[in-house]
């Protein structure tokens, strides 16, 4: 599982967008196309190169209810394995 410090980013040539057609946020790669839920794309988006695993989940919990930080670093690592995102891992 990724580590709450990594820092995501999206990789070069993944486009995020909203598809009018399937009413869903998807991310268009090489490899193909991931449809995302409502929360998936907010992580998506937030995967910026400068903020932390965690700190996307502290965000997303002041938001939603429920948001654990082993979740997102979860859905962070299958972003990763499907190669929409990179991380980096800070040096603190």
């Amino acid at each position: 599982m990724t580590s709450l410090e990594a820092v995501p980013r999206i990789r070069r040539g993944v486009k995020c967008t909203y598809d009018q057609i399937r009413g869903s946020h998807v991310v268009l790669f090489p490899e193909g196309v991931l449809v995302l839920n409502e929360t998936a794309a907010m992580v998506v988006e937030r995967c910026d190169g400068n903020t932390t695993v965690g700190d996307i989940a502290l965000r997303l919990a002041e938001e939603f209810d429920g948001v654990e930080p082993q979740d997102i670093a979860e859905l962070v690592s299958r972003l990763v394995a499907r190669r929409v995102v990179d991380i980096d891992v800070t040096d603190g």
